[in-house]
């Protein structure tokens, strides 16, 4: 009996498909960061390490800061509805938000791909998420890792993770310290669920078929808010700020106000798009709502009441800031006012 060869193909791993997808992940990414592109970073994708050019920046004062997360279960509703355009914009946009709290302009980005198998079609429409989301967000993709791990992963499953890094100067950083008494807590809307309580979204939704309105609200990319929350940094018109994820507005703007200071927050006051209202019809509690969605509220800032009005002028119709609450003197650390209306 004629015995066959093994191999790492026949294993499950396809060695040449993942270099096709690293090759166009190299075309793509050049193509798109023309201007961002030089002789030191121009070998970045596919090399051993990522090399970042810092000449061009002040660093006299600087401070690196660095995030990684990933987009959750969301992925899951991406491969239910075969959409996969958008989820890499999630990806960075959950990444630079967090960077952007603390006043960082985010520098770099990579990207950790994992698969059961490498479909280049779906891949390739993920990497140009990812890429556009950090064009969107003024950085460059320098690199990553596409691991294919069958057994692992089904066929057709996959999960994303992101890391990236950023650039602040010792003045511009914010942190909760800068928070003080009777500050304004402002509301920067969101485009949706961004990318948080999905493992909820889906059992909720398991038997219900969905309509194409709905399966748009689940799957817009968030927010990313790097542009306008940036520029309000260099005008020093930000003292602390949250992004809104994992734990809602009530246990997210706790970690950016000072344990001396409590945050008052108008449940009431709270603007909830369509698609929050629709989950609170499926039996989900005001607070279960609160600590697991965004419901409108995709970014917070405390601000000084006289800088409202400037601070609103950098944000379009869409996502202008409002206000839903204040900050004060006790010993609590979270003061929730009225119900929200949903």
């Amino acid at each position: 009996m004629k015995k066959t060869n093994n191999s790492y193909k026949k294993s499950g791993v396809d060695i040449k498909t993942a270099d096709k997808f690293a090759k166009f992940i190299g075309k793509y990414s050049n193509q798109v960061f023309k201007k961002k592109i030089n002789k030191i970073n121009k070998n970045n994708i596919g090399n051993f390490g990522s090399v970042f050019d810092l000449s061009n920046f002040n660093l006299k004062d600087a401070l690196l800061v660095a995030s990684t997360d990933g987009v959750g279960t969301k992925i899951e509703l991406a491969n239910k509805f075969n959409k996969f355009d958008s989820i890499g914009i999630d990806l960075v946009a959950m990444c630079v938000n967090d960077l952007i709290v603390q006043g960082a302009k985010p520098l770099f980005f990579l990207d950790y791909i994992a698969v059961g198998k490498i479909n280049l079609d779906k891949m390739k429409k993920i990497i140009k998420g990812i890429i556009n989301g950090c064009k969107m967000s003024d950085c460059i993709l320098v690199g990553g890792e596409t691991a294919e791990m069958p057994d692992t992963y089904g066929k057709n499953k996959f999960d994303l993770a992101g890391f990236t890094v950023g650039l602040v100067s010792k003045k511009k950083l914010i942190s909760a310290n800068k928070v003080k008494n009777n500050n304004i807590i402002l509301a920067i809307p969101s485009s949706g669920l961004h990318s948080n309580g999905f493992s909820l979204v889906r059992k909720v939704t398991k038997n219900i078929k969905l309509n194409n309105l709905i399966r748009k609200e689940l799957l817009k990319p968030t927010k990313i808010y790097t542009d306008e929350v940036l520029k309000l940094v260099q005008k020093n018109l930000i003292n602390s700020a949250a992004n809104i994820t994992g734990g809602g507005v009530i246990e997210n703007i706790t970690r950016s106000v000072p344990k001396n200071l409590t945050a008052n927050i108008d449940l009431s006051k709270i603007k909830v798009p369509f698609i929050f209202k629709w989950l609170k019809n499926k039996n989900i509690t005001d607070m279960e709502m609160l600590k697991t969605f965004n419901c409108g509220v995709g970014f917070c800032l405390m601000v000084n009441k006289q800088n409202i009005n400037k601070i609103k002028s950098y944000f379009n119709k869409k996502y202008k800031p409002y206000e839903i609450g204040f900050i004060s003197k006790s010993s609590k650390r979270l003061n929730l006012i009225k119900k929200v209306k949903w």
